[in-house]
């Protein structure tokens, strides 16, 4: 189990089924509730069939800062779509995260093997997944392309090439523009979708200007918008994850 320290908590980390398991130990406030958020959203981008969180040993003395859940859950709800789940052993709690509203987003459960058996009788889409450390140079753009086309192929996913290739290289030209560090790049199908996703070591959130102006090239967050079904940024203690979902009415 390892054990990372964020400022006045730290955070254990183990698995148990197949689940990621975080258990925070110390003060939740606003000091380190995105330390705690970031570190949720990263365990779930790793896609265990569910992240788990013990918070019995949490000290919340604003109870606002128990949305810290609810956050981490809005940010990987789209892609990847893994659920979060709390444990907390003492009646105190649950009752202080029911009365905040998280357990309307959230399952709570009294023990960490009642949160496992409760993934366990979840059915799971299958997935294919691939990925690559590429790095921070421009030979990464035409080798991403090379392995979106080679991924997409082996996954008989020919007709979503040409739009998941526009879409990689926008991002990965994202990160070799913006951010002082080498592209990690992500590509996952679910039987219905594909989802491009690109991490990089930047805290920056990514975002679409509001309004170019009328002789601006458009940017390639702008194009990613026009052509992918959603997208959005995931932060991580590292940096974050930019993504995409593409589908068949996607195709170029």
């Amino acid at each position: 189990m390892a054990v990372e320290g964020v400022s006045r908590l730290t955070i254990a980390s183990g698995a148990m089924g197949g689940c990621a398991v975080l258990t925070p130990h110390g003060l939740l406030d606003s000091s380190t509730y995105l330390s705690l958020r970031d570190r949720i959203i990263k365990a779930a981008l790793e896609e265990p069939e569910a992240v788990i969180i013990d918070v019995a040993d949490l000290s919340v003395p604003a109870e606002s800062a128990w949305a810290v859940f609810t956050s981490a859950r809005w940010h990987v709800d789209v892609w990847p779509e893994v659920p979060i789940m709390l444990v907390c052993g003492h009646l105190a709690g649950r009752s202080a995260i029911a009365r905040n509203g998280v357990a309307r987003y959230l399952t709570v459960h009294a023990t960490l093997q009642e949160a496992v058996n409760a993934v366990s009788c979840r059915p799971l889409p299958p997935r294919r997944r691939a990925r690559a450390a590429l790095p921070a140079d421009l030979t990464s753009l035409r080798r991403s392309r090379e392995l979106v086309t080679d991924w997409l192929t082996a996954w008989s996913q020919e007709e979503l090439i040409p739009v998941a290739k526009v879409i990689v290289t926008a991002l990965v030209e994202n990160v070799l523009q913006h951010t002082q560090s080498a592209p990690g790049v992500r590509l996952e199908f679910d039987g219905s979708a594909v989802t491009v996703a690109v991490e990089d070591a930047s805290h920056a959130s990514a975002g679409v200007r509001e309004r170019p102006g009328r002789d601006e090239v458009p940017s390639g967050l702008r194009i990613i918008a026009a052509l992918c079904r959603a997208w959005g940024n995931s932060p991580t203690p590292s940096g974050k994850t930019v993504w995409a979902v593409i589908g068949p009415e996607n195709r170029l």
